[in-house]
């Protein structure tokens, strides 16, 4: 296993050089990295690297970030089940629980419409919930975040910069009230200034940290779609809101429409794509989404083990989206591993 160190050596050596190994983040040998990134792995430019890192959680710890590493406990799980999750995430604030989360994604140049239905359904799946991930950007991204805010409940921000940076600027009091109860996440190091090529890349952390992901508003060119095709790639559901037809702003959510994407008119459309329900406590404040109908647990049997193999088979799902989800279940706590790769669902979580 390596080390936090190491790990985030691999992860700045993806930053510089933009292409490593798929499972650069899970080997030891830091000289297989190197020779991928184009660099000599004699022991000079080893030792430069691991230097580098360990100044790099120097520099983070002291600008109140913390990396978390791929194979760690408090790793999230379903980022770690995508092809291409990062060695490291960075976070300024707390990532909450993520088992239960969506992303609210859409135009930076959104119409006063987007605005309001961004803001109303992100604030409707806090509380039923819910955890909003999405990417601090202007527009309908900031919307989320606020109308979650509003809710009271915690959300997410996926940057395309340094976790310790805010972009744009006119965010600061947001991206602060945003870490008080949710959490900034970047892989990229700290001090990391915002690029172009950043941007698209941080689309896949936030489908990836999310059961699915919703489009509010969207022309042909957003950049939200490129996070609605992350998620298809990563077995995750893709939801669209419909709007006007005449200016073409919302030709690409439309598009996905036709596609297949879910109509979202409001929180119980997401939820039903989710196959999730809201279960109604007296406080308020404790209602917590669940599983319904989940083709997982309807095929498993309690107390019985299943191998991937058997649970795939059972529910025709292909193995890295069965995977993304047994461990967003076992987070939530309906099922348990119980070793030699085989899951169990405790007699105690049968659904009725």
């Amino acid at each position: 296993m390596a080390t936090l160190t190491e790990m985030v050596a691999l992860s700045l050596l993806w930053t510089e050089h933009r292409r490593m190994p798929p499972d650069a983040a899970s080997i030891d040998e830091l000289d297989v990295a190197l020779q991928w990134a184009g660099i000599d792995p004699d022991r000079e430019a080893r030792h430069r690297l691991i230097d580098r890192a360990e100044t790099a959680l120097a520099e983070g710890a002291s600008r109140g970030l913390r990396a978390i590493a791929r194979g760690g406990d408090d790793y999230p799980a379903g980022l770690a089940a995508i092809p291409d999750a990062p060695a490291i995430v960075w976070t300024r604030g707390s990532l909450c629980p993520m088992n239960l989360a969506v992303a609210v994604v859409g135009s930076r140049t959104a119409t006063p419409q987007a605005l309001d239905v961004a803001f109303q359904l992100s604030e409707g799946l806090t509380r039923a919930g819910l955890v909003v991930v999405s990417g601090l950007a202007r527009g309908v991204d900031a919307a989320a975040h606020r109308g979650a805010l509003h809710a009271g409940g915690p959300t997410v921000a996926v940057l395309g910069c340094g976790a310790d940076i805010v972009y744009p600027a006119e965010h600061r009091r947001l991206a602060a009230r945003i870490g008080e109860s949710g959490g900034l996440v970047s892989e990229l190091p700290p001090g990391a200034p915002p690029r172009a090529w950043h941007f698209p890349r941080r689309n896949r952390i936030i489908s990836g940290l999310s059961l699915g992901v919703v489009v509010v508003e969207a022309a042909s060119d957003s950049g939200s779609l490129i996070t609605a095709r992350c998620a298809l790639e990563q077995g995750r559901p893709v939801m669209a809101v419909p709007g006007a037809i005449l200016s073409g702003r919302n030709r690409g959510a439309h598009a996905l429409i036709k596609d297949g994407a879910r109509v979202v008119e409001g929180v119980s459309d997401v939820l039903e794509e989710l196959r999730l329900e809201i279960l109604t406590a007296a406080d308020p404040a404790s209602r917590v989404a669940h599983p319904v109908n989940d083709p997982l647990l309807r095929v498993m049997d309690p107390g019985e083990p299943y191998l991937l193999e058997a649970l795939c088979e059972g529910t025709g799902l292909e193995p890295a989206r069965a995977l993304a989800r047994l461990a967003e279940l076992e987070l939530a706590g309906w099922i348990e591993r119980a070793g030699g790769g085989r899951f169990v669902k405790p007699g105690s979580n049968v659904l009725r």
